[in-house]
C-alpha cells in the first residue's frame, strides 16, 4: 500500500465522479500544476490504486433489465475443483461480479440479463452445468435504491 496524501485522495474522488476530466481540469480543481497532477495520477496508476477507467452502462438501455443476486454452493472444496469452477464461471458474461464467501453458500454472484425467461435458460443451460455446482439460489432485485461505485476516502 502506498501512502496517500490529501491531494491524492482528492484526485481519486474527482476521478471516481468523472474519469473523463482532463489532467488540466483536475489540476485546476486542485490548484496544482498540470505536471504535479499528471505525475500524481501516473503514480496512482503505476501502483494500481487506479485499476482502470470504465463507462457505467444503463442496464435498461441495453436490454439487461433483470438484476439477480445468486448464491452458489459447490460439492467439493478441493483446490482443483474450486479453480475449475472459477475458470468456468469467469467465462459467463452475464456474471458481472463474483465473490468467494464464507457462510451458507460458497459464491455470491451479481448477474444482469434480459428478463426472467432468459435467466431461467441461463441457469438451466449454463450456470447449473458448471463443474462442481450443487445448489443455485436466486434473489431477484425489484428496485435499486443505491448504485454507486465510488469508494469514500477519509480525510
Amino acid at each position: 500500500m502506498i501512502p496517500l496524501d490529501a491531494n491524492d485522495k482528492k484526485i481519486l474522488m474527482i476521478l471516481q465522479e468523472n474519469a473523463q476530466l482532463t489532467h488540466k481540469e483536475i489540476a485546476k480543481l486542485l490548484g496544482l500544476s498540470l505536471t504535479a497532477t499528471y505525475e500524481r495520477i501516473k503514480r496512482l496508476e503505476k501502483f494500481k490504486v487506479i485499476k482502470k477507467y470504465v463507462a457505467l452502462i444503463d442496464r435498461e438501455k441495453v436490454d439487461r433489465g433483470l438484476l439477480v443476486l445468486c448464491q452458489i454452493s459447490i460439492k467439493e472444496q478441493s483446490h482443483d475443483k474450486l479453480k475449475d469452477f472459477e475458470r468456468s464461471l469467469l467465462k459467463l458474461d452475464e456474471v458481472i461480479e463474483c465473490y468467494y464467501v464464507a457462510g451458507n453458500y460458497d459464491f455470491s454472484l451479481k448477474i444482469v440479463i434480459k428478463d426472467m425467461a432468459a435467466y431461467q435458460n441461463f441457469v438451466i443451460t449454463r450456470l447449473s452445468t458448471l463443474p462442481n455446482v450443487s445448489n443455485v439460489q436466486s434473489t431477484f432485485i425489484m428496485s435499486e435504491l443505491k448504485y454507486d461505485t465510488k469508494i469514500g476516502l477519509p480525510d
